[in-house]
């Protein structure tokens, strides 16, 4: 295989199998032209694409073991998504990797929508697989085709946000008392998740602000307080500031029987404080900074709570321009 110098060019004369492949000889105007297509033949000739690759016979378990070796324990989450997938493989019956198909998930989908489970969950769980494979493949770890590639998720309905009034903001508070009530007043005041703030050392409050760094999606965010809330949590010390219990919270939450949608009472605090703020009139992208959020769509849960919110309906519609 070379490259030859001949009249008005150069010429590729290549047997990418060896002596006795095929021979490919191709004229190019320029050195660098065919240098290229030599560099391209050699590595598309070799790849032999059209050989079928065998079927993977490891357990899915095996692959989620690996995903969470390679991928799953850098995550924050890494330990909680891995008992998600351990039991996925179980409801899926402890398929091989090579029996994961589309049309599997499909029936599954459909199994777990008719014992009632919402389509957030059955999204997840999609996601959470689709994640296995996608990261071994990039580990060269898989190497046939993603199995879930091209299946659309299940259509979500848009949940009801419940927060409580400020009536039911004061019974609560009055209900609690120590760390919990502490606790619950840093989350209204900062839209803070209870771990968030339960978590808090002495030394992530500087000047008036918190620092929250322990938080969803590993990055640190921080919030201003007021001096009352300051003196009332600080302590002056360095270590843990709180040893309250999310479970006496949630006990004091129940009792006060709020119509609350159902599984929303472990972030009330949170919705309770966005749901204020824009209801005080803050702004919409700062919510977005206090809140933590990546994109912008998730904070605008919150933008039909804005005072002037859509009010131009009012002012250009056709009957109030007659």
């Amino acid at each position: 295989m070379s490259i030859k110098s001949i009249a008005n060019g150069y010429e590729v004369d290549c047997r990418p199998q060896g002596r006795n492949g095929k021979r490919y000889r191709k004229k190019f105007t320029t050195k660098g032209e065919a240098q290229k297509y030599e560099r391209w033949l050699l590595s598309t000739q070799n790849q032999k694409n059209w050989v079928e690759k065998s079927a993977d016979k490891r357990p899915l378990l095996e692959l989620i073991n690996l995903w969470y070796h390679y991928h799953g324990q850098q995550l924050k989450t890494g330990k909680k998504e891995l008992k998600h997938l351990v039991a996925l493989d179980s409801d899926l019956g402890h398929p091989r990797a090579d029996q994961v198909t589309r049309q599997l998930f499909t029936q599954y989908r459909a199994d777990k929508m008719a014992e009632g489970k919402k389509a957030t969950t059955i999204n997840r769980n999609q996601t959470r697989l689709s994640s296995v494979f996608t990261a071994l493949i990039k580990a060269e770890e898989f190497h046939n085709q993603h199995p879930l590639k091209g299946l659309s998720k299940l259509k979500e309905r848009v949940s009801e946000m419940g927060f409580l009034s400020k009536p039911e903001i004061k019974q609560l508070l009055n209900s609690l008392s120590g760390d919990e009530l502490h606790i619950a007043k840093l989350c209204l005041s900062t839209g803070a998740r209870w771990t968030e703030a339960a978590d808090l050392r002495g030394s992530d409050i500087v000047h008036g602000r918190v620092t929250f760094s322990d938080t969803k999606n590993g990055r640190n965010r921080t919030v201003p307080i007021t001096r009352e809330l300051l003196s009332e949590i600080h302590n002056g010390k360095n270590g843990r500031l709180f040893k309250g219990s999310y479970a006496t919270f949630y006990s004091v939450l129940k009792e006060q029987d709020f119509d609350l949608p159902k599984g929303q009472a472990a972030h009330v605090l949170r919705h309770t404080f966005a749901s204020h703020f824009m209801m005080n009139g803050g702004n919409i992208l700062t919510l977005q900074k206090i809140l933590g959020h990546s994109t912008i769509t998730q904070t605008m849960t919150y933008a039909h709570l804005a005072p002037d919110y859509l009010n131009e309906a009012m002012e250009f519609n056709p009957v109030s321009t007659l």
